[in-house]
């Protein structure tokens, strides 16, 4: 690898080792950061730039990670592996809006990305990381999102794809995507925290890159998300930026990016970071309410299939972005969320349950009167609709055991009459009702 301007430091004994060494964890088993020297940039970093790009026809600059890669990663153009991942949409819904309680909020939608979620973003630096390293062999354990952004970026690198799933706990909008890029694909008993802790054991003995968030240059492309949100809104930074917690690799992204840019005195200031978990996987809510360390959590349970995670790998980033930025951790029952998904997805947006545990924490936090209804807010929605299409059809036919779904959007059965159908259409409630 040529030389690098960026070192790798641990978030809990701050250890320093060389950029370009192959590692994931500090010898402690902390978790790494990446620091980038950017007195040493061959080109300069200005907002102007990024805006410049925004018009160009070169593949990096039209990439929503690579456009900025001067503060993700600076290596050669014909170094990058991407997809044109990011340029994501920023929606405005005054349905949305309504059902939150917040006037000014807006929706950035991740899922928009290539494989339909924001791992795109960290993929693409990884599986670049993966090549300058000569890897061949890349792999991770998964609720579903990573797995099939790693298996995409995989075979386009033309590297072996290895997925660690938890057995039946997968859905199959993930699950499909892994299967139909190619990946070797093993079903683990137990919960996504086996498989990872199974996936971190098999790469050092093997000799297999790993892709999972534990990786730090997978949080780098992951900082993008911040950037291309800013940019959207004009370089003005929010009152609040709110994400849905699970292995806690994204808010504390987002935070790490714009930091760098209010470090380069790109912006005057941070704003304040709400990550949101469900109510039956909330180690991260547990130790921010009681104010110690992170301990994993047992069997976690959610709808929320990419949150369900009880021993996340980022939780100290997480608590650090969420100290600095004067932050907040909220928990939501599933009920919640996915009343807050049938809002998201009567509004034309659409989103995995995930994603919507983000609006639910919205309202929850302006009910609590924790964040003000005048605030500018912007809510990141992580993946698509169609991730997870049997949570979609169960609850819209009221088929969720235990729940009312009272926003349910049933289908009708009619006769294949004219008359029938003009009577069942006289009869339907209005548009959101």
């Amino acid at each position: 690898m040529k030389h690098v301007t960026w070192t790798l430091v641990c978030v809990a004994c701050s250890a320093s080792y060389p950029g370009d060494e192959l590692r994931h964890r500090c010898e402690c088993g902390g978790v790494l950061d990446v620091i980038h020297d950017f007195d040493a940039a061959t080109a300069p970093i200005g907002l102007a730039a990024f805006d410049r790009r925004l018009g160009s026809r070169e593949r990096e600059d039209r990439s929503g990670v690579w456009r900025y890669r001067e503060l993700v990663l600076p290596v050669a153009a014909s170094d990058i592996l991407c997809r044109g991942e990011g340029n994501t949409g920023l929606y405005y819904s005054p349905r949305v809006a309504e059902f939150t309680g917040v006037g000014d909020l807006c929706l950035k939608h991740e899922g928009e990305n290539p494989t339909g979620s924001f791992k795109d973003r960290g993929m693409t630096v990884g599986v670049t990381m993966a090549r300058l390293h000569r890897m061949d062999r890349v792999a991770c354990a998964s609720t579903g999102n990573t797995s099939a952004s790693m298996a995409s970026y995989a075979a386009l690198a033309g590297m072996t794809a290895i997925v660690f799933i938890p057995e039946g706990k997968i859905a199959y909008g993930k699950l499909c995507q892994a299967l139909a890029y190619g990946a070797l694909t093993l079903q683990i008993p137990g919960d996504f925290d086996v498989s990872m802790k199974l996936v971190e054991e098999v790469c050092a003995e093997e000799g297999v890159y790993l892709l999972n968030s534990v990786n730090p240059f997978r949080i780098e492309g992951q900082k993008a998300i911040g950037f291309e949100l800013l940019q959207d809104m004009k370089w003005e930074v929010p009152d609040w930026i709110v994400v849905p917690g699970g292995n806690l690799g994204n808010g504390s992204a987002i935070i790490k990016g714009l930091r760098e840019l209010r470090d380069l005195e790109l912006i005057d200031r941070l704003p304040r970071l709400a990550v949101i978990q469900a109510e039956g996987a909330n180690p991260l809510y547990t130790a921010y309410t009681e104010g110690h360390d992170l301990t994993p959590m047992d069997d976690p349970d959610t709808l929320a299939t990419a949150i369900k995670i009880g021993n996340p790998v980022s939780w100290r980033k997480s608590l650090r972005a969420i100290r600095e930025t004067d932050g907040i951790v909220d928990q939501v029952s599933d009920e919640e969320i996915l009343e807050a998904k049938a809002v998201v997805d009567a509004a034309g947006v659409g989103a995995e349950p995930a994603s919507c545990a983000t609006v639910a924490g919205i309202r929850s936090l302006v009910e609590k009167g924790i964040m003000d209804a005048n605030s500018r807010v912007a809510a990141v929605l992580t993946g698509h609709l169609l991730k997870d299409p049997d949570i979609v059809v169960g609850y819209h036919t009221r088929k969720i055991e235990a729940m009312a779904c009272g926003r349910a959007n049933a289908p009708i059965q009619v006769e294949a009459t004219a008359s029938s159908v003009a009577a069942a259409i006289r009869k339907a409630r209005p548009l959101g009702g």
